[in-house]
């Protein structure tokens, strides 16, 4: 569901962003962002296609100190964004909500905190999970700038986008849902 924004433009939550071919900034090059809030006050979305090297779920419970088995300790953590990097956010299926979860699109939700986390360590957490370090955050009017000088395209957020573990895979799998080659576009803002 799109909402209307004061500019004439609508709001984009549980929507992707996908970083043009000609991003220049290295955080977000070849980069797809979900996002999780988008309103007059700005947006806040996660990074899904970048892992933070050598650090996985179960090390992240082991300094959580909260108890696990070993099958989580090949599970990825990603990077989320830069703005507050320590601070963590799980993607998950809407098959497991808690109070504190915020769906933000079709079988998606967010939550943050430990309760989810321990109930993943247990094994009674969603059947699909993105766990993430940090978020990307714009303020009021920002993204909608980048986007109107050609920064960011959009497209409809899947589940199956979202937690695919195939991470180097995810900004050319959404490039194909536009279905046309970005590169063709004129990157002068306003001309296609």
């Amino acid at each position: 569901m799109t909402v209307e924004t004061t500019s004439g433009g609508e709001y984009l939550e549980g929507r992707i962003l996908i970083a043009m071919p000609t991003m220049s900034d290295p955080r977000f090059k070849k980069t797809i962002i979900l996002l999780c809030t988008h309103n007059e006050e700005g947006a806040m979305g996660i990074v899904l296609n970048k892992n933070i090297e050598a650090f996985t779920f179960g090390s992240l419970l082991e300094q959580l100190e909260i108890q696990h088995d070993n099958s989580l300790d090949k599970t990825r953590v990603h990077f989320g964004g830069p703005v507050d990097a320590e601070r963590g956010f799980i993607l998950h299926s809407t098959d497991t909500i808690q109070e504190n979860s915020t769906v933000i699109g079709e079988g998606i939700a967010l939550t943050a905190t430990l309760d989810m986390l321990e109930r993943m360590a247990t094994g009674e957490g969603p059947d699909s999970s993105f766990i993430a370090l940090g978020y990307a955050g714009w303020g009021p009017g920002q993204l909608e700038a980048e986007i109107q000088s050609n920064g960011w395209l959009v497209v409809d957020a899947d589940p199956e986008l979202v937690f695919s573990e195939q991470i180097g895979g995810k900004w050319q799998a959404a490039i194909d849902k536009l279905g046309f080659d970005p590169g063709l576009l004129s990157m002068d803002a306003g001309h296609a």
